[in-house]
């Protein structure tokens, strides 16, 4: 695995019209080498705009979106029907509006689908082992203020998960308290891991998760790598990085 870059961008705007670019790119040469491409979506203000710009290019784009696989890092434990769940959120910005195959698209069971969220955890965890290839053509993440990623916390016992492909999450720090997340061992099963941050409330935890020196327990996102791994950053959240 390669060591992380940094992507520096004037602003939002300027970082998502990248992103967007480089992941089209990238679906379309998976797609002509005969691959399904499989992508791991995340959630958060600054996914939604990248999903809406997503779809603003689909008709511009060689990209067959029927022949994509779509995944997520994380889900909120609520009902299907909630705004918290970050697969509602990736259907009304992107999903809806550019023809996915629904057999394609896999969700985390809902709290009004199953009882607990470990049986939503062992639910996704079995549909990823029929359904998935083994890895991420590229798996989208963001990064919380406390260095969080999908949701593994700081300290959290789920930092310590092994052998398993999704976990259930109690207490979360952020509401929702119950969640569904991917182990870093599911995550790390990656041709390229990508971070994507916004704003000035993330510029200290990009520091930290950045820095030579730094525990995954105190920073979670470190512990989360591909065969690329690039960090695709806005002028405010890149600000505390060395120049």
């Amino acid at each position: 695995m390669s060591a992380p870059v940094v992507r520096r961008h004037d602003d939002a705007d300027v970082l998502v019209g990248d992103v967007a670019s480089a992941l089209l790119e990238r679906l379309e040469a998976a797609q002509a080498r005969g691959e399904v491409p499989q992508v791991g979506l995340t959630g958060g203000s600054i996914a939604e705009e990248l999903h809406r710009e997503l779809a603003r290019r689909a008709a511009d784009s060689s990209v067959d979106w029927s022949r994509v696989v779509f995944w997520w890092g994380d889900e909120r434990f609520v009902p299907r029907d909630s705004p918290d769940r970050n697969a509602r959120q990736a259907r009304e910005a992107l999903l809806d509006h550019v023809g996915v195959d629904e057999a394609h698209v896999h969700e985390v069971p809902a709290s009004d689908e199953v009882e607990t969220a470990e049986e939503a955890a062992e639910a996704y965890s079995a549909t990823m082992r029929s359904e998935g290839a083994g890895f991420f053509e590229v798996l989208m993440l963001g990064i919380g203020p406390d260095g969080h990623c999908a949701s593994l916390f700081p300290g959290h016992p789920a930092l310590e998960a092994r052998d398993a492909i999704a976990v259930a999450v109690h207490d979360s720090p952020k509401p929702p308290p119950d969640r569904v997340t991917l182990t870093f061992e599911a995550m790390e099963r990656c041709r390229a891991v990508w971070f994507i941050a916004s704003g000035e409330g993330k510029a200290e935890a990009v520091a930290r998760a950045l820095a030579e020196d730094g525990s995954v327990q105190e920073t979670p996102a470190r512990g989360v790598t591909g065969d690329e791994t690039i960090w695709w950053l806005d002028a405010d959240a890149a600000s505390a990085l060395p120049d």
